[in-house]
């Protein structure tokens, strides 16, 4: 009778224990704030004229199971350099939805996951996937018509939050400065494939996932870059040992890092 009970509340210990690592990394790895340099500093003049010559930016993150955009909301405080300065951000939420892999119950979630952990050969939910596509891409058609450059656009998720940003990214019609996929998975199948357009697949994409996760196995990850290479799209895969189920202050320092690289100037 116990093993029974335990097995049908583990996918609510397990959503339990994500949405608390998820918190404690927020608050844990907040950034420290750094002092202001005298108003006649050479480095607040440098950062004036970046400001100035940097075109608008826009960076979506994509939330994982069960959580909320809000509760993600502290990640901009890691972006503290002036290229920054004028970028917009958003956090959008998930609307509630069954989950079958915890037995049905209503949660915050983009599209249906059978089973946790998640492997390389788990099932796909390919219609609920591109369902969230579309909702995806409505923000970011939004964003172009309001006058950001489509390179300039940044979409970014964590868990069930990175598969879906893999699928938008890959998905758009447009290229896009860059896609990053935090302990994430491929989330469709084959038939998929289909429909990458060529300006899609020159969108750069950054894969993170660390070594202990129990809730997206490594493989889910590691399986990512082979397969984007085969269809011709550019993957940098970073390995953190040790790192579970979340997101680390390395991965986000690493993120801001990349995304400089990638931001187009007003030039």
């Amino acid at each position: 009778m116990r093993n029974i009970l335990f097995q049908f509340l583990k996918p609510f210990f397990l959503l339990i224990i994500t949405f608390t690592i998820t918190s404690l990394f927020i608050v844990y790895f907040q950034p420290s704030p750094s002092s202001s340099p005298p108003s006649s500093s050479p480095l607040k003049i440098q950062q004036e004229n970046t400001t100035t010559t940097m075109a608008r930016s826009f960076i979506l993150w994509l939330h994982g199971l069960g959580d909320s955009g809000p509760a993600n909301e502290p990640i901009r405080s890691f972006f503290t350099s002036p290229e920054f300065r004028n970028t917009k951000w958003l956090f959008p939420s998930a609307s509630p939805n069954p989950v079958s892999c915890n037995n049905g119950a209503v949660m915050p979630s983009w599209f249906d996951i059978h089973e946790i952990p998640i492997s390389a050969t788990s099932p796909k939910d390919d219609s609920g996937v591109l369902k969230a596509v579309q909702k995806v891409h409505a923000i970011i058609d939004k964003e172009v018509a309001a006058g950001t450059n489509s390179e300039n656009i940044f979409i970014c998720g964590f868990s069930q939050g990175g598969a879906l940003t893999l699928a938008s990214v890959l998905l758009y019609p447009k290229t896009l400065g860059g896609g990053a996929v935090f302990s994430g998975w491929v989330p469709f199948g084959s038939s998929v494939i289909e429909r990458f357009s060529p300006s899609a697949k020159k969108t750069p994409i950054l894969w993170s996932h660390g070594l202990a996760d129990g809730t997206v196995l490594f493989e889910a990850g590691q399986a990512g870059p082979p397969f984007l290479e085969q269809n011709g799209i550019r993957c940098e895969f970073k390995a953190y040992p040790g790192l579970g189920h979340s997101v680390s202050n390395d991965e986000l320092q690493s993120l801001e890092s990349w995304i400089k690289t990638k931001l187009r100037s007003s030039s």
